[in-house]
């Protein structure tokens, strides 16, 4: 199943996704007078393996042609991120590709420590956004860049799970583009704390949420002496309709069962919790303009520029599309720094 949350009447309402059309899920339940599901995403997720197959009934009657289940009518601007109030949001570490080639570009070696054990940090689980504009301020537009990721919901309660295990907390999985300023995110981590400013105004997830059983047909195995689930789905990304991006959820090293074993450990998670992948190789312009720069010193460095389309695009998981907006604010942190050290 694809789902979908949408804006109706300034409500998030979770809706499925059946060739390309939307229905609203709670209304179409009351309609076949099946088993009432819960009218936004979180509530439908604490509900469990019992709303997922009232779901699943209810797109097997629009499949067979049940007219008197009938498509809302929404565009791009009602679209939401598919779990808009996540209980958390963590990001992974797992593509060792992205890793290498960005320590490789700040001429520091490999960290052998990438491949002991998965790591993860928290991001601002309320700067969650879907489809349509990003507004920035001034100082993200300090190198301004996009993080092309894959990212997975948690469907239900666990704690000290272990990773053979893990692949069954996940209730789908769905486009992420983990928003970064990089001139705040590099002043800060010079204290060996964060990201954090760097990274808290924008996480981007979309455009919808897909459940497992879609992507049978894409499953590989995990890479040798990990555990989980991995698939063979292209990723990429454009801006402004140049691709600038391009990789494979297959060549992640950690899975998202390992990471959700660590994730777990001591501590719950929760139906609503979402996990990034971290980024693919490739997958962004710092690693791009490192690159270019380690061959060539008069490489063209590119970041994300007010008005800026950008369009994310994985197989299976389908595109994710958001225009960067400028905040028209001057307020800077950068600047307040600046001035304490001029006084």
């Amino acid at each position: 199943m694809k789902l979908v949350s949408y804006s109706n009447q300034d409500l998030a309402t979770l809706g499925i996704v059946v060739n390309q059309k939307i229905y609203n899920l709670s209304a179409s339940a009351v309609i076949l007078n099946t088993d009432s599901v819960a009218s936004d995403m979180l509530g439908f997720l604490q509900a469990g393996n019992a709303a997922f197959e009232t779901a699943k009934k209810i797109e097997a009657e629009i499949l067979k042609g049940n007219t008197l289940l009938q498509p809302v009518q929404i565009n791009e601007h009602n679209l939401l991120a598919p779990v808009p109030n996540p209980t958390s949001c963590r990001d992974g570490y797992a593509f060792r590709q992205h890793v290498e080639a960005a320590r490789r570009n700040r001429k520091v070696s490999m960290i052998p420590e990438f491949d002991q054990y998965p790591i993860f940090y928290f991001t601002n689980h309320n700067a969650i956004q879907g489809p349509g504009e990003i507004i920035c301020m001034p100082d993200h537009f300090q190198k301004l860049d996009f993080e092309l990721e894959v990212a997975v919901v948690i469907g239900k309660k666990g704690r000290n799970i272990k990773a053979a295990d893990a692949d069954q907390y996940i209730a789908g999985y769905m486009i992420m583009n983990d928003m970064s300023a990089r001139t705040l995110q590099m002043e800060e981590m010079l204290l060996n704390l964060g990201p954090a400013k760097g990274k808290d105004f924008s996480t981007v997830i979309g455009p919808w949420l897909v459940t497992p059983d879609e992507l049978e047909a894409f499953k590989v195995p995990a890479k040798e002496g990990h555990v989980g689930n991995n698939y063979n789905l292209k990723m990429s990304c454009r801006v402004n309709g140049i691709e600038v991006s391009k990789g494979n959820m297959k060549d992640m090293d950690w899975t998202f069962a390992e990471i959700i074993e660590r994730c777990a450990y001591g501590v719950n998670i929760l139906p609503g919790d979402v996990i990034g992948s971290g980024t693919v190789g490739t997958g962004c312009f710092l690693e791009l303009n490192g690159t270019g720069l380690l061959h060539d010193p008069s490489y063209k460095v590119q970041w994300l520029q007010p008005n800026d389309k950008v369009e994310m695009e994985i197989d299976g998981l389908g595109i994710l599309r958001n225009t960067i907006i400028k905040d028209p604010s001057d307020f800077s942190i950068l600047a307040l720094k600046k001035m304490e050290e001029q006084a």
